[in-house]
């Protein structure tokens, strides 16, 4: 497994921390590491620039890894087809992400590839269906620009994964009321679309919410009454998706300082988790 197309159930709810735990998981199992944010938003610049803010940011913060790689920046956050609309900026070629991704895959390392939002999230438009990018006439304009049907036409996470080749797919879910319905409609259309999904990831798995969990450090210091919505989600999730959830990130693991991340990531994946992520 090279490629890993991280994706979520919606917006905020720990993908770009649950990214950094993986990554965190495979290092310390001596895996090399690459992240790729393909579009994002809400922070002005170009590029895969670090220190402008956004998520590839915080995966450096937590984790250290420097191979990161950003393809579009667009102020506003919003849909990054609808930042890069509203902001008159090209928008986001398919053929040219993929082409990019493929360059970083190599034995050895593993690629993960973090969304934005939800599943079906249009990250971008044009490339679709071009061999490489001079078949569809790449043009440094606007989207609306173009003209050909492949290049008028939007995608997301699920058109990027069929030009990947043996791309696996982890679901970032949420894990309070509303979650299992939300889990298993991306699960299923995920699949539907021919995307290869191995497993979930509690997004935020709040202090205390099982049995035995100790209180985090702003509910004192005792163990707190095991919620039991996100008790059972975790138990149903498995059976109504059909995938294993592969662990839990505890809530407010992106505050904490580096080493206590590193150090900490490997515990958060189960068994099934690590046997899945690192093999």
């Amino acid at each position: 497994m090279s490629i890993v197309i991280i994706t979520g159930t919606g917006t905020d709810i720990g993908k770009t921390i649950a990214t950094a735990a993986i990554a965190g998981l495979l290092r310390s199992c001596g895996r090399e590491v690459v992240v790729v944010k393909p579009a994002q938003t809400g922070f002005p610049g170009t590029g895969s620039v670090l220190g402008l803010g956004g998520d590839l940011d915080d995966v450096e913060r937590l984790t250290g890894i420097t191979d990161l790689h950003g393809f579009a920046r667009y102020p506003e956050p919003m849909a990054p087809l609808a930042a890069a609309r509203r902001a008159g900026l090209p928008a986001l070629r398919l053929d040219d992400a993929a082409e990019r991704i493929r360059a970083l895959d190599r034995p050895g390392r593993t690629v993960l590839v973090e969304g934005a939002g939800g599943l079906l999230v249009r990250l971008g438009a044009g490339g679709v269906g071009c061999a490489d990018a001079s078949a569809c006439g790449a043009t440094d304009g606007p989207a609306s620009a173009a003209d050909g049907e492949g290049e008028r036409r939007e995608w997301g996470l699920p058109d990027l994964a069929a030009e990947l080749p043996g791309a696996k797919t982890v679901v970032v879910t949420s894990l309070g009321l509303g979650s299992l319905n939300t889990a298993e409609l991306t699960v299923e259309v995920a699949r539907g679309r021919g995307m290869d999904v191995i497993g979930l990831v509690g997004g935020s798995l709040p202090a205390g919410s099982l049995p035995g969990q100790q209180a985090g450090s702003g509910a004192g210091t005792g163990r707190m009454e095991p919620d039991p919505i996100v008790a059972t989600n975790l138990e149903d999730l498995p059976h109504l998706t059909g995938v294993d959830v592969l662990g839990c990130v505890p809530e407010g693991s992106g505050a904490m300082r580096g080493e206590e991340f590193l150090a900490a990531a490997p515990g958060w994946f189960n068994e099934s988790g690590r046997s899945v992520l690192v093999g």
